[in-house]
């Protein structure tokens, strides 16, 4: 007996307990064998081996070693199984027995009659029969008088049981679907997080290795700054002790021409000529020896220092990921063809040892 749920019942435990034995797969009340899931929730073993075999059309038999997995149509909880796939799941023969004591109250109860529908060509004639060639459920009195005489009919109750079937398969496809669907979600969520993770750990590592570069054109600049803090106070100290020199020179002269003057001040000649002759000699002297050492031209500048780093800036815009990039490649071929060519102070990306004394 087939139990219709759109049948009027009385409001009473009994139709309310039958809500609860309704298969999700099939609509209909639980058949034996009813299987519990990992969830708790229940299926027909016939329902939940449809699933399975549509969400797992390469599974090849219940004896195979491996096993298969599937979501619960009710909660969509993955359901894992072993080797024997659903034949293998816990039967629930509480909810049979459950099921046996409701065929038994049902089959005493009084059936309700059904809220038939009526023929719209003819209103005092029940719809009762199928219509294959129009697809489409009529009456008698169509198949006899109307529209249907000449088509192929079949008994209503026959393409109701078919075609229900046939709907139960296409849930079950399309929750094996849903079920598909739902994996590929997780793959896709799974990629997102490897895809972010992946780009964060390579972000690092470019962090990093310009830090190294970072580290390498402060080392090289502190070097080259050092060696021309070097240079100016070498020329420094040299110029300052020519200054020192030649003030010494001009305090000489100075006292010389002191000296001289207060010569030219005495009146008596007999002390003037004692002290003038040694004096006149000595003033001569200074004046030929006045030729102390001085810097060369172009002492002041520092041309030696200037860098050309023209190629280095050009290779550092270059600066690529290398992998599956051709056009980085023959750049590369053609910096390293021309670096014997560029100056040695341009070599600073390298290491600034590498750095020489212009």
């Amino acid at each position: 007996m087939d139990y219709n749920t759109d049948i009027i019942r009385d409001n009473n435990p009994m139709d309310s307990l039958e809500k609860q034995l309704i298969c999700p797969i099939c609509l209909e009340m639980f058949n034996k064998p009813v299987v519990i899931l990992p969830c708790q929730h229940n299926l027909c073993r016939k329902c939940a081996n449809d699933v399975f075999q549509a969400g797992n059309p390469y599974w090849p038999t219940r004896t195979s070693v491996s096993g298969g997995r599937f979501r619960c149509p009710t909660c969509r909880h993955e359901v894992i199984l072993d080797r024997h796939g659903v034949y293998g799941l816990q039967r629930n023969l509480l909810v049979e027995n459950i099921i046996d004591v409701y065929k038994q109250d049902y089959t005493s109860r009084p059936e309700k009659k059904e809220n038939h529908p009526m023929c719209e060509k003819h209103e005092d004639e029940k719809i009762n029969i199928y219509c294959l060639s129009c697809e489409v459920p009529t009456c008698s009195m169509c198949k006899v008088f109307g529209a249907h005489k000449d088509c192929d009919v079949s008994p209503l109750q026959s393409v109701y049981q078919s075609q229900k079937t046939e709907l139960s398969s296409c849930i079950s496809m399309l929750v094996a679907a849903n079920d598909r669907i739902q994996c590929i979600l997780s793959q896709l969520e799974e990629s997102c997080k490897t895809v972010q993770k992946n780009c964060q750990k390579r972000k690092v590592s470019v962090i990093e290795a310009f830090e190294v570069l970072s580290r390498i054109l402060e080392e090289t600049k502190a070097h080259l700054t050092q060696r021309i803090s070097k240079a100016e106070e070498e020329k420094l100290n040299f110029v300052r002790s020519l200054v020192h020199n030649y003030q010494e020179q001009l305090q000489s002269s100075s006292n010389l021409l002191k000296n001289a003057f207060q010569a030219m001040e005495h009146s008596g000649a007999a002390n003037f000529l004692l002290n003038s002759k040694q004096l006149i000699k000595t003033i001569m002297e200074a004046s030929k020896g006045c030729q102390l050492e001085k810097t060369d031209p172009g002492f002041e500048n520092m041309d030696q220092f200037m860098l050309d780093v023209e190629q280095v800036s050009h290779f550092l815009k270059s600066i690529d990921f290398s992998p599956g990039c051709e056009d980085d490649e023959d750049d590369m071929e053609e910096y390293e063809e021309t670096e014997e060519d560029r100056p040695e102070v341009s070599q600073i990306m390298v290491h600034r040892d590498r750095v020489k004394t212009p």
